[in-house]
């Protein structure tokens, strides 16, 4: 039996490494994704003011301050059972529209992306943004960056800062917009609206140019049949601030549509020895170990999972390239993982519009942003659709409003058993014992989980007291000396 480690992991948020077991013939055993690392933010919120909520679990994670800020703002509100005005709702949605396709932007051009744009087995020193800038040219590298700066601009204006944002608050927000603040989400939405387009003229392009791209897309080896969750509006499509929670089943059929105040009913969580990653799964269906089907309860979430789970677009452009996807595809749902890099730039033309549609609003600029609430707090629960998928708080305090107990469902962990069995089957597909096994067969099998947009910070939210700790001490050689454990 041989191991091969893949550690660290690249190109997502936080840390992780991937175990594969060879067996004598080369071929995978088993390849295992493990996350070592912890975050005890349930734990430390006990004893805090729910108050604190929005700018502590902001500090979860770099890159989606903003959904945790957002999810935690409003699970006070349902905690403190007050309806923020309508300003105050708009103004919510426009910043986080912002942020949505930002955050898609990094993936694409940053992260995911370059696995296509470059190529999967490109030198690594050419699979990042510089690599992508050499493939599409300067000039859209100067877009790419120029876009991101507006859009973080415009957040630092509504938010107060650009990362752990300061705006919300029980019952609306800190400050309303005024006239000219509109007049820049305005300028900034029509660009939004064209790059997002662009981008996927660009992706599609990238495709046509290379067929073996598609191939991969399409292949078994980044293909699971699962359910799918996402947040829908009143007629079932996609909406990230607010709505109900879908569910359909791997054939596209509605499994169940709940309130974030019911998500226990439907929702649980499994744990493995291996990781510090909980695992969602259907509660109404039951664990059954990684593998998928009808008769398996895990689920995906993340733009793949959201547009499944959705019935459409709400904005012509946006539901025009929904279409096109799933005409492409000749099926729905589309079950192939690395589609979800597509699916990722229907959302961003769809934030775009959004985007557009709030700062055309008249009464984005209304003064009244904020309802003070009187009620005694007791348990409040707050979703949001965070970049990387369904994102739940759930708050219990005691009368004065002191947090007693904390639960996050975050995205990634609802996506973590498919991203499991991603690496898992990836892994199996690519790497047999005829061929030569070279670093860019592993970053194959690094592309099932980097599809996924994963953020393993905000993933791994247990505490089991402390930490197993593994140092290896190695000479100038390269040979190890000596192993220190605890746990």
């Amino acid at each position: 039996m041989r191991k091969i480690t893949i550690d660290p992991i690249t190109r997502l948020e936080g840390h992780g490494k991937i175990v594969i077991f060879l067996n004598d013939r080369g071929d995978v055993e088993r390849a295992y994704l493990q996350i070592p690392e912890l975050r005890g933010f349930e734990k430390f919120s006990q004893g805090r003011l729910a108050e604190d909520m929005p700018q502590i679990t902001s500090r979860i994670c770099g890159v989606c301050p903003w959904a945790h800020h957002m999810a935690a703002t409003k699970a006070l509100d349902d905690l403190y059972k007050v309806d923020p005005p309508a300003a105050a709702k708009k103004i919510r949605e426009l910043a986080y529209n912002v942020f949505i396709f930002e955050d898609h932007a990094i993936h694409l051009f940053y992260l995911g992306g370059p696995d296509l744009f470059v190529g999967p087995r490109a030198p690594k020193a050419e699979r990042n943004i510089l690599g992508v800038i050499g493939k599409v040219g300067l000039e859209v590298g100067k877009r790419v960056i120029g876009m991101r700066r507006e859009l973080r601009e415009l957040e630092a204006l509504v938010g107060g800062r650009t990362i752990n944002p300061v705006m919300g608050l029980p019952g609306g927000v800190s400050k309303a917009l005024t006239a000219e603040d509109q007049k820049r989400f305005q300028e900034t939405a029509a660009r939004a609206v064209e790059f997002a387009l662009f981008t996927l003229q660009l992706f599609k392009k990238t495709l046509q140019d290379n067929p073996q791209y598609l191939e991969l897309i399409k292949s078994e080896a980044y293909t699971h049949k699962t359910y799918y969750m996402g947040l829908v509006d009143d007629r079932d499509r996609v909406n990230f601030y607010d709505g109900q929670v879908r569910v359909v089943d791997p054939s596209g059929k509605e499994f169940a549509k709940f309130r974030a105040q019911d998500y226990l009913e439907h929702i649980a969580e499994h744990v493995e020895p291996w990781s510090y990653t909980k695992f969602s799964f259907l509660k109404k269906v039951g664990w059954k170990g990684f593998v998928d089907g009808p008769d398996s309860g895990i689920l995906a979430v993340a733009p793949l999972g959201r547009l499944n789970a959705a019935s459409g677009m709400a904005t012509p452009e946006a539901q025009a390239a929904y279409e096109e996807f799933y005409d492409f595809f000749g099926e729905r749902p589309v079950h192939h993982t690395l589609a979800t890099h597509w699916a990722r730039i229907v959302e961003m033309i769809y934030a775009g519009e959004r985007i557009k549609e709030l700062a055309d609003d008249p009464e984005i600029t209304d003064p009244k942003v904020r309802l003070l609430p009187t009620a005694i707090p007791k348990e409040g629960i707050g979703v949001v659709e965070a970049p990387r998928g369904t994102l739940i708080h759930h708050y219990k305090t005691d009368e004065r409003g002191v947090i007693e107990e904390a639960n996050l469902i975050v995205a990634t962990q609802n996506n973590s058993a498919r991203i499991a069995m991603s690496v898992d089957k990836a892994a199996r597909e690519v790497i047999h014992g005829d061929g030569q096994l070279d670093e860019g067969l592993l970053n194959m099998v690094e592309m099932a989980f980097r599809a996924y947009d994963p953020c393993h910070a905000c993933a791994t939210h247990a505490l089991p007291g402390q930490m197993p700790l593994l140092v290896e001490v190695y000479d100038h050689r390269g040979e190890l000396l000596r192993e220190l454990r605890r746990g």
